[in-house]
């Protein structure tokens, strides 16, 4: 009797470890400071991406925004996590940065609080994203790193930088997400 309680128990913590470490019960702030999650997310493709103002890759806001227009009908959402760990190219304040995406790139799609994604103050969705357990760990290379997570909340894909939103690479994984039961 008592192995059974034993492996209920274990089975039960199991459980609750498990979904405590979904991307969609990790604690954020949106680009306006509101505590919030993913949990909005839940059962919905996402494309989460480290995002800066002045990058040589910020003209990727636009394919962004397109990519969002295009798929968000199909329950398709774009994330943008400013960040400045790469060559200090995100030092605005996030009312700077909601207002520069909005008045240089339309930018509609979810913003969040600036994050870190490296390092020992890696944000714990960047953990999740690219940490020893993710299916794609490594340290992120620089703005515009993007992870492509399923309906079922599991990491389908990571992309560099250089792979732009309208990229055959990434329409056709966002596609077949979308497709996917």
């Amino acid at each position: 009797m008592k192995i059974k309680t034993l492996i209920a128990s274990l089975i039960a913590m199991t459980a609750i470890t498990t979904s405590a470490q979904s991307i969609y019960d990790i604690k954020l702030k949106d680009i306006d400071g509101k505590d919030t999650t993913l949990a909005a997310y839940k059962g919905k493709p996402v494309l989460i991406i480290n995002v800066a103002s002045k990058c040589g890759y910020t003209r990727q806001y636009a394919g962004l925004e397109a990519t969002y227009q295009k798929y968000k009908t199909q329950g398709f959402a774009v994330l943008g996590f400013p960040c400045n760990q790469f060559g200090g190219q995100e030092p605005g304040t996030n009312e700077e940065i909601k207002q520069f995406c909005s008045s240089k790139y339309s930018i509609t799609f979810p913003l969040f609080d600036k994050v870190e994604v490296n390092g020992a103050n890696r944000h714990p969705l960047y953990v999740a994203l690219a940490g020893k357990d993710s299916p794609f760990p490594g340290d992120i290379k620089w703005n515009f790193n993007k992870f492509l997570v399923g309906k079922d909340g599991k990491i389908v894909k990571r992309f560099e930088s250089k792979v732009a939103p309208d990229s055959e690479e990434l329409t056709k994984a966002i596609e077949d997400v979308l497709a996917a039961k």
